[in-house]
C-alpha cells in the first residue's frame, strides 16, 4: 500500500521462505496404528511441496480459441470473483436511499456530499459530481479512488507536484495538485454525472478503519463469538475487505444508475491502482457497467499488494488480465505505467484483442503504457477522457482539464452539523460484519430445498460454490498413473505399495492396496478408506490388518488406503498443525489461499486422483475421523454433483461431531474459506443426495439439512445414521459396505 502517489509496491512486499511446524496428535476414529512413524523414506516427487504461489508471479491470459470455450469459461471466472467477494449467491439490487447534502456549485459543475447504508453499519460516503446543465439523461462514472494517501481528500505535496512536473506526468494546477478531484471535475464538465466514493478506511468511510490495508494480528478479534476482519472467523464466512468494498461498489452501482437523470445504459467506471482492481472487479460481475477504463493495475505480474486486493480464492488459476477480459465485448481502455503494467502493450494487451476480436469487437479495447511512474497521470486521464467520450456519444470537439477551483476537504466531507459520523474502530465493525454476514448467510438459507426443483437449485448453487473451492474437474482415469514399488504375499491377502500420479499436475500419493486371494466374491468393488493418521493407521504396528480392514478383506472387498498430502511419508515429522503459508508483511490470509489451494481442497484433489486410478469398479469411500470425514464428504459431494453418474457407489463418514466454526487459527490444517458460509459440515454431506451415505458422529439424527435435502429429491430417502461409541464406528461402516 503507497504512503503517497507514485510509490511502487512491489518495494513494500517482503516475501520470506515458508515454514511448517509441527506436533504430536492422538489418533482418531477408533483405528489402531503403529505408536511411531514410519521408517523415513524420500518424499514424494509431488510439485505441491515446493514453493507457493504468491502475488508477484506470473498469471499469463490465454485468449479462447471459440466462442463456446469463452463463454464456459467466463461464467466459471464470474462465478470465482463472486465467490471470492463472499457475495455468491450475488445479492439482489436494491433501491438506495443516499443522504445527499452539501452542494457546492462551481464553475459548469456542482459537488454534492454523499452518505449511505449498503448494509447495517456499512457505509458509503464521497462526492456527487453533477454539470451545471442537464438536458435529458446523461451518462453515469463510477470512481473508486485506489490507495492515495488521504483518498478521495488526497492533494499532491508540494514536493510530489515539482516532480510530476520535472516529469511531464502533470502540466499545471490545480489539476496537477489535485489529479483525483481534476478526473471529476472534467467528467463532470464532459456532461457526466460522477460518483467519487471511498474505500474502506480512507476518508469518510465507516465504520471499518485503516485496518483493513495496513493489517496487524488481533487476537482480541479472532473469538468464534467476536471477530473481525482477517479471523479465520471472518474468512470462513468469506469476508474480507475485497469482498465489503466490492458490496459497497455494487451499492454505489444500483444507487447511481438510479438516478432520474442517469441514462442506465451509459454507466462507466475507471479508477486507478487499487482502484483499478475495484474497476475490472465490478465490471467483470455486473453487466450494468457498459463501459470500463482501469488505470495503473491489470497486468500479468504483480495481481496487487493490498489485503483489500486480494482474497481467498480469487487467483488460483487466473489472474488480472483474465478478470479484466471478463469486459469484453464491452469498451475497455487500458492505461499502464512504470510498475508492474510496463508490458502491457506486449502481455496482455494483445490477447485481449485476440478475444474481442473473437467477439466481434475489436475496435472496443485499446491500451497502452506510459513513460512515468505508478499515478494516474494527466496523458493516462486525457485517454480516459476520450475513450468515455468515444463510446458514450459525448460528440466533444476538445476535451482539456480547464482551470477550477478545488475543494477542501471541509467542503468534500460526508460528515459535519446535522450529519455526524457514525462510531467507528472495532466494536462498530465486529457489529457491521455480523449484520452483513446475517444477510448473506439468509440468502444461503432459503436456498435449503423442499422439493426437487429447490433441490435441484441448491446443487447448482451451493454445489456451484464448492466447485470453486475445489477448483478444478475430476481426473480422467486415463490421467492416473500407478506406480507398483513393492509387493508381499500374505494369507489372506496381497499387498501392494504403490504412487498414484496425476502427472499433469505434478501430484504423487503414497498408497497400499490390499486385495483378498480367497475370494473374488467382490471383484467388482473397492473400498477407498483414509484416516486422519495416513495409510499406517490401517495396520498396527507389526503389519497385521486392524479389525475393520480384516473384515472388509474377509468379505472378498479389495481396499485401497493412502497419505494424502502432509501425512505419513509427505510429512514424517509428525501430524501437521498448521498449514503452510506465504509470509507478506500484512495478515492476511488472502496472500496465501488467494492464490494456492487450502490444504483441505488439496487433500479433496488426492481423494479424487485415488478415486479415478479405480475405473471399471464400484467405489466405496470410508473417511472416519476429524479431518478425512469432512474430506471425504466433500470428494464424494463433487463427483455427486459433476455427473448424474456417480462414481463413489457408498460413502461412510465419521466426522466426530467436527465443525469448521470452532477453528480460530488462520492456518489450521482443516481451513476451509467458505465453509460455514454455506453450511459448514452439513453442506458436504448435503450434496452427497440423492446417494448412499452413512454417517457417524453427528447425534441420533444426523444433520437437518441432510435430512431435508434426502427427503427434497425425486424419490425421498434417508442417510444410515450410527450413534454408537466412535471406537465401534470402523466396524460399523465395514459391516455396512458388506451387508
Amino acid at each position: 500500500m503507497p504512503t503517497h502517489s507514485t510509490i511502487d509496491r512491489r518495494s513494500a512486499l517482503t516475501l520470506l521462505a515458508g515454514s511448517l511446524a509441527t506436533a504430536a496428535l492422538p489418533p482418531a476414529g477408533g483405528l489402531v496404528f503403529a505408536d511411531e512413524p514410519p521408517t523415513a523414506g524420500p518424499l514424494p516427487e509431488d510439485r505441491r511441496l515446493g514453493p507457493l504461489k504468491n502475488l508477484t508471479g506470473s498469471f499469463p491470459f490465454d485468449a479462447p480459441e471459440s466462442l463456446e470455450e469463452w463463454k464456459e469459461r467466463a461464467a466459471a471466472l464470474r462465478r470465482r470473483v463472486l465467490l471470492a467477494a463472499g457475495l455468491w449467491p450475488k445479492p439482489p439490487e436494491t433501491h438506495v436511499d443516499a443522504v445527499v447534502w452539501g452542494e457546492v456549485e462551481r464553475d459548469g459543475y456542482s459537488v454534492s456530499r454523499v452518505y449511505f447504508q449498503s448494509s447495517p453499519g456499512l457505509w458509503v460516503t464521497g462526492s456527487l459530481y453533477k454539470p451545471s446543465k442537464i438536458e435529458g439523461k446523461i451518462p453515469g462514472i463510477l470512481c473508486p479512488h485506489g490507495h492515495w494517501q488521504q483518498g478521495r481528500f488526497h492533494t499532491h505535496s508540494e514536493e510530489q507536484f515539482a516532480k510530476e512536473l520535472k516529469w511531464g506526468s502533470e502540466k499545471n494546477r490545480p489539476s496537477g495538485r489535485h489529479p483525483l478531484q481534476s478526473r471529476c471535475v472534467t467528467l463532470a464538465r464532459m456532461g457526466c454525472i460522477v460518483f467519487h466514493y471511498d474505500m474502506l478506511g480512507y476518508a469518510d468511510s465507516a465504520p471499518i478503519e485503516m485496518i483493513a490495508h495496513g493489517t496487524r494480528r488481533r487476537p482480541q478479534m479472532e473469538l468464534p463469538d467476536h471477530w473481525g476482519l482477517f479471523s479465520a472467523q471472518a474468512e470462513l464466512r468469506l469476508i474480507s475487505p475485497l469482498g465489503l468494498q466490492t458490496f459497497n461498489s455494487l451499492k454505489a452501482l444500483d444507487w447511481l444508475s438510479g438516478l432520474a437523470e442517469v441514462d442506465p445504459s451509459r454507466i462507466g467506471i475507471t479508477g486507478a491502482s487499487g482502484g483499478g482492481t475495484q474497476t475490472f472487479l465490478l465490471t467483470a460481475i455486473d453487466d450494468r457497467i457498459a463501459a470500463a477504463f482501469p488505470a495503473v493495475m491489470a497486468s500479468t505480474s504483480m495481481q496487487g499488494g493490498c489485503p483489500c486486493e486480494n482474497a481467498c480464492y480469487l487467483r488460483i488459476g487466473t489472474g488480472n488480465i483474465e478478470f479484466t477480459a471478463l469486459t469484453a465485448p464491452r469498451p475497455l481502455g487500458l492505461a499502464a505505467a512504470n510498475d508492474w503494467t510496463k508490458d502491457l502493450e506486449t502481455d496482455g494487451l494483445p490477447e485481449l484483442k485476440k478475444l474481442y476480436a473473437l467477439l466481434g469487437a475489436v475496435e472496443n479495447v485499446r491500451g497502452k503504457h506510459f513513460d512515468f511512474e505508478h499515478n494516474y497521470n494527466a496523458l493516462s486521464r486525457a485517454m480516459m477522457y476520450a475513450f468515455f467520450d468515444e463510446h458514450f456519444h459525448l460528440g466533444l470537439p476538445q476535451i482539456i482539464e480547464k482551470e477550477y477551483k478545488p475543494l477542501s476537504r471541509e467542503e468534500m466531507t460526508a460528515w459535519g452539523k446535522g450529519h455526524p459520523k457514525p462510531p467507528c474502530g472495532a466494536e462498530a465493525e465486529v457489529r457491521a460484519l455480523e449484520a452483513f454476514n446475517t444477510a448473506r448467510q439468509k440468502q444461503v438459507d432459503a436456498l435449503t430445498p423442499s422439493d426437487p426443483q429447490s433441490l435441484a437449485k441448491y446443487r447448482d448453487v451451493v454445489g456451484g460454490a464448492l466447485e470453486v473451492m475445489v477448483g478444478r474437474k475430476p481426473p480422467e482415469a486415463s490421467a492416473i498413473e500407478q506406480k507398483l514399488l513393492e509387493k508381499t504375499k500374505h494369507k489372506n491377502y496381497l499387498r501392494q505399495k504403490l504412487l498414484v500420479r496425476y502427472a499433469e499436475m505434478g501430484e504423487e500419493i503414497p498408497a497400499i492396496l490390499y486385495t483378498p486371494t480367497s475370494s473374488a466374491k467382490r471383484s467388482e468393488q473397492i473400498t477407498i478408506w483414509i484416516h486422519d493418521a495416513g495409510k499406517s493407521a490401517l495396520e498396527d504396528r507389526s503389519g497385521v490388518p486392524v479389525p475393520a480392514l480384516a473384515h472388509l478383506l474377509s468379505a472378498g472387498m479389495p481396499v485401497m488406503t493412502a497419505d494424502l498430502l502432509y501425512q505419513g511419508d509427505f510429512f514424517q515429522g509428525g501430524p501437521l498443525t498448521k498449514a503452510r503459508q506465504v509470509p507478506h508483511v500484512r495478515y492476511s490470509l488472502g496472500y496465501t489461499i488467494g492464490y494456492n489451494n487450502p490444504l483441505f481442497i488439496q487433500r479433496v484433489h488426492d481423494l479424487l486422483s485415488l478415486i479415478a486410478a479405480c475405473p471399471g469398479s464400484r467405489v466405496n469411500l470410508v473417511g472416519i475421523g476429524r479431518q478425512v470425514g469432512p474430506i471425504a464428504a466433500a470428494a464424494a459431494a463433487v463427483l455427486g454433483n459433476a455427473s448424474q453418474k456417480d462414481s463413489v457407489d457408498r460413502l461412510a463418514v465419521g466426522t466426530d461431531g467436527f465443525r469448521f466454526a470452532e477453528i480460530t487459527d488462520i492456518h489450521d490444517p482443516m481451513m476451509l474459506p467458505g465453509a460455514v458460509r454455506y453450511g459448514d459440515v452439513p453442506f458436504l454431506l448435503a450434496l452427497r443426495v440423492p446417494h448412499k451415505l452413512w454417517i457417524a458422529g453427528e447425534g441420533i439424527c444426523g444433520p437437518p439439512l441432510v435430512r431435508c435435502c434426502y427427503e427434497a429429491a425425486e424419490e425421498p430417502g434417508r442417510p444410515d445414521i450410527f450413534a454408537g461409541k466412535p471406537i465401534d464406528q470402523p466396524h460399523a461402516a465395514a459391516d455396512w459396505l458388506v451387508g
